[in-house]
């Protein structure tokens, strides 16, 4: 009876050790050897990088400006999911990449981005900056003609990159969930 009930103490004593991490509700890209960072400029016009935005978590969307319904909605569902986040969202950015960049000039993405939250950062580059970052994520774009040659519109990638405080890519999210999931997604990455 000694055995058995010393058994049992050592058994419960190693399931108490084994702490069960709290999964993403989010696809996780976590070792993902895609997605390892960019060079564009930011809406001021500032050269940058994925090191500028070192110590917080990065949430990275692929969009323009005049799309009428995916990036108006994803920027929107962010600024909800930073209104959630309360103080925590000072420790999260949120970055704006145009795949329109013959359009998206840094006055247009000066304007449109921070209108969602003033924390917001657009980022543009040129066509072959633009292209390359796109083959780096894995971000499917392509111009899908209008009426006339300046109506045209974009078929893209409606999901976002999120990035740990160190810099590694972690996740990929789902487009239109609204911003319960992502608010727990960001909370793991951030505690």
């Amino acid at each position: 009876m000694k055995k058995l009930f010393a058994a049992l103490c050592m058994l419960l004593a190693i399931a108490g050790c084994s702490e069960k991490k709290e999964a993403f509700t989010n696809i996780d890209l976590t070792g993902a050897t895609y997605a390892q960072g960019f060079k564009l400029n930011d809406h001021t016009g500032k050269p940058v990088t994925l090191e500028n935005y070192k110590g917080k978590v990065v949430v990275m969307f692929f969009g323009f400006t005049q799309c009428p319904d995916v990036c108006p909605t994803t920027m929107a569902e962010m600024a909800g999911v930073m209104k959630e986040l309360g103080p925590q969202a000072d420790q999260v950015q949120v970055l704006f990449a145009t795949l329109d960049p013959e359009r998206d000039t840094k006055e247009l993405l000066a304007q449109y981005v921070p209108n969602f939250d003033p924390r917001f950062v657009g980022l543009y580059g040129t066509p072959e900056q633009t292209k390359q970052t796109a083959a780096d994520f894995k971000v499917f774009y392509q111009k899908v003609p209008g009426k006339t040659p300046e109506t045209y519109t974009i078929d893209h990638t409606a999901g976002s990159y999120v990035f740990d405080k160190s810099g590694k890519v972690r996740l990929f999210l789902r487009h239109g969930q609204g911003p319960a999931p992502i608010v727990h997604d960001l909370k793991l990455l951030l505690s």
